[in-house]
């Protein structure tokens, strides 16, 4: 049995076609009013599918989800299960560990990586949190995780040239010939 689309209102037709030309919208939404504007155009499913490269499942579902719900069933739904959750407290720590440079806490590095800090806090704070949530902890308290550039600004060993020597010319000058 064929999958048919409802008609679809002046304001949906606009909404659809507004969709499919956004350049700031996900890109799964605008893939969802692109298959919603073929639908419209009377193109069957498999057609559908073979120009947007999805399969026929995914087609008929924003298809059959666009029909019951309008252009609210085409964004994407809560998804089960619960997020893990962190006490203010635990957030605290993270936050003021990943501040605080390693050294002042007695540790024998001199800046963090995102392994030193998880183990830092799952060892010494029994803090038990993945790298990967660090960083979502960080970026939501409005934190940029960056790599420290030892080569920029002041130097790590303080004796660095005296040890290096005297600086030389990279290319080495060209005779002039005299003649």
């Amino acid at each position: 049995m064929a999958l048919k689309l409802r008609d679809l209102s002046e304001a949906e037709q606009v909404a659809v076609k507004k969709l499919t030309r956004s350049r700031t919208t996900s890109t799964r939404l605008v893939e969802r009013a692109r298959m919603i504007l073929l639908a419209s155009r009377a193109q069957r499913v498999p057609a559908i599918a073979d120009e947007l490269k999805v399969t026929q499942a995914t087609v008929r579902t924003w298809l059959t989800r666009f029909n019951t719900a309008g252009l609210d069933g085409l964004g994407d739904r809560e998804r089960s299960g619960r997020p893990t959750t962190y006490t203010p407290e635990e957030v605290a720590e993270v936050v003021a560990a990943s501040l605080t440079p390693p050294q002042k806490l007695g540790l024998p590095f001199g800046s963090w990586t995102m392994d030193r800090l998880a183990a830092y806090l799952n060892e010494e704070k029994s803090v038990a949190i993945k790298r990967s949530r660090i960083s979502e902890l960080l970026i939501a308290e409005g934190l940029r995780w960056r790599a420290q550039e030892t080569w920029f600004g002041e130097r790590v060993d303080p004796a660095f040239a005296e040890k290096r020597g005297a600086s030389r010319r990279s290319t080495p000058r060209h005779l002039r010939i005299v003649g």
